[in-house]
């Protein structure tokens, strides 16, 4: 590991957030710039919302399968099993669905941008491509984080539902549960503020997975070995950073309320 001094670090770190917030700006005013490429979208967001769905339903459904195993037990204790319902319901509406979803799609896709670009970057096809007239930020950065953004919403939404399937199965039958309760329960328990937030987050998420994926992969620097770091770094640094900006989210709208 290569030793360095501390002003060494502490300029570089500036640097980077220098450089990712101005290519988080690039991706959102290129936006509202033609060309569109409407194309490159429509296939990131196949590749990064379709490609996903099976791995973000397995989390979502062993999600609430543990949810309602576990709360059981302790509800069990204080005769209120007919809650499980609305805690499987508001812990994955709230916090869990959005969180592990976007988890799950980080470590799917920002090392997967991170490896594209940054192969693209290694033998200099970016390089090219500005050579011939076309911004690298808008073909390549601004479609993956329209698409990443907009399938974060659809995901956690497909993840909540089948993580309130799996507390259901379990409730039914492993609890004894009518299913008519739980799903009742589940309902009730939710408030506009509950789904507000759990529909936001994925949003906010979504933007970190893509631009955090896109800036380690158009920094890539060292050839194959650069590749392989650049991709580890984004997976690390978007997971971080969902944790990080999940804990303000949550006590922002918890002071909105």
């Amino acid at each position: 590991m290569e030793l360095t001094s501390p002003f060494d670090f502490v300029k570089r770190s500036v640097l980077a957030v220098q450089e990712y917030t101005y290519l988080s700006f690039r991706a959102v005013t290129n936006t509202l710039r033609k060309p569109f490429y409407m194309a490159d979208t429509i296939q990131q967001a196949d590749l990064i919302g379709v490609g996903s769905l099976p791995i973000v339903m397995l989390t979502g459904m062993f999600t609430g399968i543990v949810l309602a195993l576990n709360t059981s037990k302790t509800l069990e204790q204080f005769g209120s099993l007919s809650l499980t319902g609305q805690l499987v319901s508001f812990s994955m509406v709230r916090e869990l669905g959005p969180v592990l979803t976007s988890l799950m799609v980080a470590g799917r896709n920002a090392s997967g941008m991170a490896s594209e670009l940054g192969s693209m970057k290694v033998t200099e096809q970016i390089d090219a491509m500005r050579a011939l007239g076309t911004d690298p930020y808008k073909k390549l950065v601004t479609p993956r984080v329209l698409s990443t953004v907009f399938m974060m919403f659809f995901l956690t939404i497909i993840s909540d539902l089948v993580g309130l399937a799996g507390g259901w199965i379990i409730s039914s039958s492993m609890l004894g549960l009518d299913s008519y309760q739980y799903w009742n329960s589940a309902y009730q328990v939710l408030k506009y503020n509950d789904v507000i937030t759990g529909l936001v987050k994925p949003l906010v998420f979504g933007f970190i997975i893509a631009t955090v994926g896109c800036y380690y992969g158009m920094n890539t620097k060292g050839g194959t070995q650069g590749v392989g770091r650049a991709t580890t770094q984004a997976v690390v640094a978007s997971s971080v950073l969902i944790l990080a900006v999940d804990a303000v989210l949550t006590q922002l709208f918890i002071t909105m309320r």
